[in-house]
């Protein structure tokens, strides 16, 4: 188990033992006697030394009067152990098999709440500036180099922008439009595929100005599916958070950000700028 997971574990624990000690139980050996478990197994649970089943969740509610947090715990439960997942071992074998995780999930969802400050989102990507992420990934962690593999899948998810009734509210700082992946022209290509899928029907794509008034600060990134998962990228692992009062608070999150955001023809100048931009870099290259 990851130190993070460990950490959690220990979270919920002290969680639990408020809702005994709350409900008249001063002692986990009266809590055992109640349940009819061994006190051990209080112990262990409350310590963060022993996971907690979602059965033994089902009976600690309600036994102590907490069944309106049912649902939280069972959600924390279910996830303590995947919650975290090292990029290193997600990607030893390359990153195509990772990419290739992504689709069942992409094919779940109905609704994408997408955020990313400083950099083009995957599913939005074109071939060569995803190959440059890939190349940075396989480079920064000393991992199999499978680029062509990886962008392939990658591009795989773009179909889902054109099939269905999947909404993608999606929106970028505009540090992402500038941060530069591959050069002035990969750049170029880039930023005019923005302003190409910008046409989507089913695609709502809002950039947030860098000296726009902020409703809550920058943060990081993150990918919201539905109302069921984020999903966050660190340099080090991936984080999976499925428990639904943090599930909300990345709702809201999202929501301020898009409060900061523009849309439409003021999103298209805030882009075209830094298309131009790109357009100086690659004459004075070639000059």
């Amino acid at each position: 188990m990851s130190e993070q997971a460990r950490t959690r574990r220990e979270a919920l624990g002290a969680r639990l033992r408020g809702f005994r000690k709350d409900a008249g139980f001063s002692s986990g050996r009266a809590f055992a006697a109640a349940t009819g478990w061994q006190e051990s197994k209080v112990s262990r649970i409350e310590n963060g030394k022993q996971n907690a089943s979602e059965g033994d969740i089902r009976v600690w509610c309600r036994t102590t009067g907490h069944e309106a947090d049912l649902a939280d715990l069972v959600a924390t439960v279910r996830h303590l152990d995947e919650m975290w997942r090292e990029w290193r071992r997600q990607i030893q074998d390359g990153a195509a098999r990772r990419q290739q995780k992504s689709l069942p999930l992409y094919r779940k969802t109905k609704v994408f709440r997408i955020w990313e400050p400083s950099t083009i989102w995957g599913t939005l990507q074109t071939s060569a500036y995803a190959a440059n992420v890939f190349e940075q990934v396989s480079m920064f962690h000393e991992t199999p180099a499978d680029t062509e593999a990886a962008v392939a899948k990658r591009l795989e998810r773009q179909a889902y922008l054109y099939q269905g009734d999947r909404i993608f509210n999606v929106l970028l700082g505009e540090q992402a439009l500038y941060s530069n992946h591959g050069g002035p022209e990969v750049m170029r290509a880039q930023l005019d595929r923005l302003l190409a899928v910008m046409s989507l029907p089913r695609l709502s794509l809002g950039i947030v100005p860098k000296d726009a008034e902020l409703d809550l600060w920058i943060g990081h990134g993150f990918s919201m599916f539905d109302s069921r998962l984020v999903m966050i990228e660190t340099y080090s692992a991936e984080i999976s958070v499925t428990q639904p009062t943090e599930v909300e608070l990345y709702r809201r999150a999202f929501e301020l950000h898009r409060r900061s955001a523009v849309h439409g023809q003021s999103a298209r100048d805030v882009i075209l700028k830094a298309v131009e931009h790109f357009d100086r870099r690659g004459r004075g290259i070639r000059s």
